[in-house]
């Protein structure tokens, strides 16, 4: 048997599965497509989380977009997050082209334009359905993270929430949050410092300028009600097609804070509200998260230790996550130890760096005595990848260079018409789109403040009014009392010692006569 029928024999007998499966393409061996020798990935270990990296141009884009085509197709709800914006495509078919049949004849796969079903959703102004969290939702330890508070501060943050929950103050967006703050060392000094001690104004200063920062970066637009129910990311169409739900991106790419919170929020939300799976052969849900970079760069440290726990707790609930970024080196050891699945496009060679960054990517990927991982990594073509996958027992599958399939749906955006159209017909944006600001933490208080400032107007002018009548009845009391003690000024000089010799020396002369 020749090297080339060896090889192939391996990948087709490390790739023939019990249960179902998604074919991304055909080995390659020495540069050359071997037909019939299908790379797969089995539904049963999709849940064990995935990488796909590579150079800007290699085809990483494409790549995601066939696992998700073939997600769909299989019932299997997807999540992807679209920073780059080329993502809505999926929902046309594709128009086909030469290059797209002479691939899918070396790889002995059948070509079968299609379109899918997809929901467009969106954390800004952007068209799209809008997604919402409550600050409550957070809760304070994770609203903590976020902001990357001190101990202290952090204190400060579950005091907040259990004043709000002991008085039942909805904490509902950022500017109930921001007045409870404020409220907490002004109006409220005396009764928070009775009930809950005494609380730090710096302290309350600094976690106010973290909000802002926050909001400066479009918090304002995601906290608040509707708030999104994740559930409704597990829907699937008439056909049994699992719905393809595309997050816009494009505008956040500068905004990473927003990115990091919204991503742990949603995860977070998942892993709490989803049930256990235990082994139940296929994902309930796969998302990918495209750029990983912009969370993993701009996250603190006590956020990514959030996000590390998540990766790898909620493969527990069916959930698995895709991280598509060009090197792996963005990914932090942590969460890449956690990836069963890796698609590993091209990677480029410029400099110094950039060789020992591909040496460092090779040690992620099995041995294999076909291949020189570090030469194949900086020679494959685009559209070429290499690929190391699970088998149904957990298994690392034999590595290989692969002749990736091309996508089945449109690889361009929609235009805004057909956008439009899309949206037009969604049930999503019907049910979240609509603004709501009811009655919360922010009213509630306000009301409470005036209620005060009232009530104390009230005590100084009944105190005012107190004061006045008691001056009033002094006044007379000293008056009357004056009164009574003087003499009349007839009676005065009647009853002198001077006037009384007078008259009585007048008598003695009058008697003597």
């Amino acid at each position: 048997m020749s090297r080339t029928e060896d090889f192939s024999k391996i990948i087709t007998e490390s790739n023939t599965f019990k249960g179902d499966a998604i074919t991304l393409g055909a080995a390659m061996l020495d540069g050359k497509t071997i037909t019939g020798a299908h790379v797969k990935i089995p539904l049963k270990t999709m849940n064990r989380h995935g990488l796909i990296a590579g150079a800007t141009g290699t085809g990483k884009t494409k790549s995601l977009q066939v696992l998700a085509e073939n997600l769909s197709e299989k019932g299997i709800p997807v999540l992807l997050m679209d920073i780059k914006g080329d993502l809505s495509g999926l929902a046309q078919p594709s128009p086909g082209h030469p290059k797209i049949d002479e691939r899918h004849e070396k790889i002995g796969l059948p070509f079968n334009a299609s379109s899918f079903p997809v929901e467009v959703l969106t954390l800004s102004e952007q068209n799209g359905v809008r997604l919402r969290a409550t600050v409550s939702e957070f809760g304070p330890v994770l609203l903590s993270r976020i902001l990357d508070l001190t101990e202290t501060q952090s204190g400060i943050v579950a005091v907040i929430f259990k004043y709000c929950d002991d008085n039942k103050l909805p904490l509902l967006d950022l500017k109930d949050f921001k007045k409870i703050l404020q409220y907490a060392t002004q109006e409220g000094k005396d009764e928070f410092t009775e009930s809950y001690g005494r609380i730090s104004t710096a302290s309350t200063g600094a976690i106010l300028r973290k909000i802002i920062e926050l909001e400066q970066q479009g918090a304002d637009l995601f906290f608040g009600e509707t708030s999104f129910e994740v559930d409704d990311l597990l829907r699937v169409d008439d056909n049994g097609r699992g719905y393809i739900n595309i997050i816009r991106l494009t505008d956040i790419q500068d905004k990473p804070k927003l990115f990091s919170t919204f991503m742990l929020s949603l995860l977070a939300e998942i892993y709490s509200t989803f049930p256990e799976q235990g082994d139940s052969g296929r994902p309930e849900l796969v998302m990918f998260i495209d750029e990983a970079h912009l969370i993993f760069n701009e996250a603190s440290k006590a956020l990514l230790n959030q996000i590390e726990s998540i990766v790898k707790l909620i493969r527990s609930k069916g959930v698995g996550l895709y991280f598509v970024t060009q090197n792996p080196t963005d990914v932090p050891e942590e969460v890449l130890g956690q990836l069963g699945l890796k698609v590993q496009h091209a990677l480029r060679a410029f400099t110094a760096k950039d060789r020992k960054a591909i040496k460092l990517t090779a040690q992620n990927y099995p041995d294999s005595e076909y291949y020189d991982t570090t030469e194949v990594l900086t020679s494959l073509g685009i559209g070429e990848a290499l690929v190391s996958a699970l088998d149904e027992k957990g298994r690392p599958t034999p590595l290989a260079a692969t002749m990736m399939r091309a996508p089945m749906s449109r690889m361009d955006v929609l235009t805004d018409i057909e956008l439009a159209a899309l949206l037009s017909k969604s049930k999503l944006a019907k049910k979240y789109n609509e603004t709501i600001d009811r009655e919360s933490a922010y009213e509630l208080l306000n009301e409470k403040i005036k209620k005060a400032e009232a009530e104390e107007a009230k005590d100084k002018a009944r105190q005012e009014k107190e004061a006045l009548k008691k001056a009033e009845s002094k006044r007379k009391t000293t008056t009357t009392r004056r009164k009574s003690t003087r003499m009349h000024p007839v009676v005065k000089v009647l009853t002198s010692a001077t006037f009384i010799r007078s008259v009585f020396g007048i008598l003695t002369k009058v008697m003597r006569k």
